[in-house]
């Protein structure tokens, strides 16, 4: 069980890799994992293709530029972290979003 605002968070944080995959990522699998050992962090990290989408216009729908940093905000009034960003993977580079947030009940509410 993990604190109501913790689950939110994560939520949100795994919607918002997901929509950017959508709408940035090249063609490809998004994966989502998620870890915790007894009475540690919530460990989040989401990957997708690493590249630019090719065709008329690049990505599918523009974007504010709000997306990483609401992620980054989300974890830190947490007093956890996010960071995001290419990274090497099986197959080659990929973009992958982590966060580590507290899975404690004093974790502050947002």
């Amino acid at each position: 069980s993990l604190p109501a605002p913790v689950e939110l968070a994560a939520y949100r944080i795994v919607q918002e890799s997901v929509t950017n995959a959508l709408k940035h990522a090249t063609p490809g699998e998004v994966t989502v994992r998620l870890d915790r050992t007894p009475g540690g962090p919530l460990i989040l990290v989401v990957t997708s293709p690493y590249g630019t989408r090719r065709g008329p216009g690049g990505a599918r729908v523009p974007g504010s530029g709000a997306g990483l940093t609401g992620m980054r905000e989300r974890a830190a009034l947490l007093g956890g972290v996010c960071d995001a960003g290419p990274a090497d993977g099986p197959d080659g580079t990929v973009w992958r979003v982590r966060a580590t947030l507290p899975a404690t009940e004093e974790a502050p509410p947002t």
